[in-house]
């Protein structure tokens, strides 16, 4: 116990966070911060540095005596002090130091890439992703990201959904497009000692061909069947040759299945409430983040359609709205290519920039899974958003045994398993997979999805 209490001891004395110092502290306080210098401005006797932590967007201020400066306090340089609370002479929290030391030093001119007091484009600050959250938007979007992270938890959690753990390696390409990532052990002693007769190098580890996964999907649909409502949160790999400001790599997905639904209402009912829950719960949080991130500052007006119901259309409705408006898009449209980004971005500009549901599509445009509704198109639904387009896909499952076993691909003995979910206990299944990264594009505006993951992962560039 003495040793607990030590160890609580030490966290609470040392890690006390400048957000924590920010909201709580008064004049006369003794306290202790551990930061980065954001700025220096050096006076007659004193000199003011602004130190931040990354718990805040907003910065301690810190009175210096000049005689007490120590050698290498610079901006980008790390730094611990020790003082007393006081008040600057607008009425703001600010430090008067007593101790000041520093712990690392951080020279320019040794070609540190951010200058201070200098703004710089996504891109520029995109070569350096080691160094990028130390920049103020960059570290606003990690706290951002943060803050949608545990309202996804706390929503899901009261709606009673049990999370489960879906695997990274996996047997099967649940999408079927083949954009997959092969599994293959590097040693080649470990593949020689493992090779059976006949079999070939990509079957050896696990007697299969294996794959990064695309989806939890299919794994989430045997846990729904002895859990009724279930979803998994975590990273999902598309061998994509793209390097488009919508692709990526590896991202994140936010996947839901819910069995006993017979109703696609049902699956957009799930969706929107967890659209709506989590950006109420980031505004409500991080709003100074989000303003900070928002790369076109447009008013809290921007999220009126929190209070709007998703408006819902068939794709063959949206079919009719974009072929009357064809001579808007810079490419002839064609309903039997589906929907590009231009398209997406005019249906819901169309239904006044709230997010909208397309639903109904035919049957040739959707994976295998989809429930068939008897005229040429599934129970399937996008979710559209501003700025990103397509946020969200999903559908009621295919829970008919000979269906499902008709429409499997071809070569489909990896998937007896998933078939073998109609043949005992079968219910109706529907749910959806929400893009992680896709969703902080919406709500923050950013144009680029590799600014709102911390590490982006696409072709040519896996660097660190």
């Amino acid at each position: 116990m003495l040793a607990q209490s030590a160890r609580k001891g030490y966290f609470h004395k040392n890690l006390s966070s400048i957000c924590h110092i920010l909201e709580t502290s008064k004049p006369g306080d003794v306290i202790r911060v551990k930061g980065w210098v954001k700025s220096l401005r050096d006076q007659k006797e004193n000199v003011f540095v602004d130190v931040s932590d990354g718990s805040t967007d907003r910065k301690l201020q810190i009175l210096v005596p000049k005689k007490s400066k120590p050698g290498g306090l610079a901006t980008g340089a790390s730094i611990v002090a020790s003082g007393r609370v006081t008040l600057s002479p607008k009425g703001q929290i600010e430090l008067s130091a007593r101790d000041i030391s520093v712990c690392g030093e951080c020279v320019v001119s040794d070609g540190y890439p951010f200058a201070p007091r200098k703004q710089y484009t996504p891109e520029y600050v995109r070569q350096y992703l080691h160094l990028r959250p130390r920049t103020a938007k960059f570290g606003a979007l990690l706290r951002v990201r943060n803050a949608a992270t545990l309202a996804v938890y706390d929503h899901f959690n009261r709606e009673g959904f049990i999370n489960v753990h879906t695997p990274i390696l996996t047997s099967n390409d649940c999408e079927g497009a083949g954009e997959v990532f092969k599994v293959l052990p590097e040693s080649r002693s470990v593949l020689r000692a493992m090779l059976k007769e006949g079999q070939s190098d990509d079957e050896v580890y696990f007697d299969r061909k294996s794959f990064l996964t695309v989806s939890g999907q299919l794994h989430l649909e045997a846990a729904a069947h002895g859990l009724s409502r279930v979803y998994t949160f975590g990273p999902t790999f598309r061998a994509e040759n793209s390097r488009s400001r919508l692709h990526l790599s590896e991202f994140y997905m936010l996947e839901a299945e819910v069995a006993f639904v017979d109703e696609l209402r049902a699956v957009m009912e799930c969706v929107e409430k967890l659209v709506k829950s989590v950006t109420q719960a980031v505004l409500d949080k991080s709003m100074e983040d989000v303003e900070r991130c928002r790369e076109k500052k447009e008013s809290s007006a921007s999220f009126s359609w929190l209070d709007k119901t998703f408006p819902v259309m068939t794709y063959r409705e949206a079919v009719g709205i974009l072929n009357d408006h064809r001579d808007k898009f810079r490419e002839d449209f064609s309903s039997s290519k589906g929907l590009g980004k231009e398209h997406e971005l005019f249906l819901v500009q169309h239904c006044g920039g709230v997010p909208t549901f397309v639903i109904d599509w035919p049957q040739e445009m959707k994976p295998f899974y989809a429930r068939a509704n008897g005229d040429g198109t599934v129970a399937a639904l996008d979710l559209l958003g501003p700025n990103v387009g397509e946020v969200a896909g999903g559908s009621l499952r295919e829970n008919d045994h000979v269906r499902l076993g008709e429409k499997l691909p071809k070569n489909n003995s990896h998937l007896e398993w998933y078939l073998e979910l109609r043949k005992f206990g079968s219910v109706p299944t529907g749910g959806f997979g929400l893009g992680f990264e896709r969703y902080l594009q919406l709500i923050l505006g950013t144009s680029n999805i590799k600014d709102v993951i911390p590490f982006p992962r696409w072709p040519h560039n896996c660097t660190l």
